[in-house]
């Protein structure tokens, strides 16, 4: 087999030859071109800016999951004795390589003018390299406890799952939820690239798109989770559970006179304790949904319910399209019919 693998490579190799360069060359000069110019255009072209690399940051968040739960995510031979001295080990080593990103992503903030605004904005919170880590660290006991209160959830929430290390080891929403925890934490710290970095690593992991810059409590679920979205202004509460295919996001993009849009306002909605939000249904705008309610499959919602609503396809099929509430007969009605989840 190896005498037929080197047999054709030498057949290709002297096909190549016979047929000359593929022009190789000439492209890597137009590559050249098109890539001076774009730097140029943003005035980097002497020295371009370096950015945090996604695949250190991959080993990073891998490193920090390993110290926050090293029984289950790190080593596979750990004795007890031993599970100190690791998580010291690994945390050493996951945060040096982040102090290095770290640095990285102030580099770049601070060559780029809006982002520059933006630090100096942030000074006090930002400061230096080392002293954002530091902050970082202190924040992971707190992260810890977070998760675990969504890994619960997640095994009370769902009848097929047989144990907490199944939901920790297994579930693609406790994945993404992890790598939300961390990136929340260091987008609150002035760190916005890197906290977007570390959540589009779960995005491609997961198929779940949570923007670190979302505010969402304790005990939260994303049960299966493929398709989920949840904009950068969203609020969540406690307890609150949600299924495939939900999107959390804006209804409209606001322009300013140049027509630029108008970046960071709150246009994302604010969902309350105890909801549920069923595989499917698209909820856009700055709504509230009240707590205690349901919000079933495939609903299209872009209004604000009260507290212990039950929304289904067919009601919102029956009303005008942004109608208010009291114009959608979505209030308490029927509520010995509806199937909501008893929540934990």
């Amino acid at each position: 087999m190896m005498k037929n693998i080197k047999h054709n490579l030498d057949i290709g190799s002297a096909e190549f030859s016979a047929n000359g360069d593929l022009g190789i060359s000439q492209i890597v000069l137009q590559l050249r071109e098109l890539r001076l110019t774009s730097l140029e255009s943003r005035k980097r072209r002497d020295k371009p800016p370096k950015l945090p690399s996604r695949k250190v940051l991959q080993g990073v968040v891998d490193g920090l999951a390993a110290a926050l739960f090293p029984n289950r995510l790190g080593l596979p031979d750990l004795k007890d004795e031993g599970i100190d001295y690791f998580v010291g080990h690994t945390l050493d080593v996951a945060l040096r390589e982040l102090l290095a990103q770290v640095k990285l992503e102030l580099d770049f903030a601070a060559d780029t003018r809006s982002q520059l605004q933006q630090k100096q904005s942030c000074n006090d919170s930002i400061k230096t390299p080392v002293a954002t880590v530091r902050e970082f660290v202190k924040q992971l006991p707190a992260v810890r406890v977070l998760l675990d209160t969504d890994i619960k959830a997640a095994y009370e929430g769902d009848p097929a799952a047989r144990s907490i290390d199944e939901v920790l080891v297994c579930y693609p929403g406790i994945l993404a939820t992890i790598h939300y925890r961390l990136a929340h934490v260091l987008h609150g710290l002035g760190l916005p690239l890197i906290a977007r970095m570390i959540s589009e690593i779960a995005h491609s992991a997961t198929g779940i798109d949570i923007h670190p810059g979302a505010v969402i409590d304790e005990s939260f679920f994303i049960d299966h989770g493929t398709g989920v979205v949840i904009g950068e202004t969203a609020i969540i509460g406690k307890h609150v559970r949600i299924y495939q295919a939900v999107t959390l996001g804006a209804k409209r993009f606001p322009t300013d006179e140049e027509g630029n849009l108008i970046k960071g306002n709150a246009r994302h909605p604010i969902v309350e304790d105890d909801v549920v939000i069923y595989a499917g249904a698209t909820v856009l705008g700055r709504i509230t949904i009240g707590r205690g309610s349901a919000i079933g499959g495939n609903v299209w919602l872009t209004h604000s319910v009260p507290e212990g609503s039950n929304i289904t396809q067919a009601q919102m099929l029956a009303a005008p399209l942004d109608a208010s509430p009291h114009h959608t007969n979505v209030g308490n009605e029927n509520k010995s019919t509806q199937e909501i989840p008893q929540h934990h």
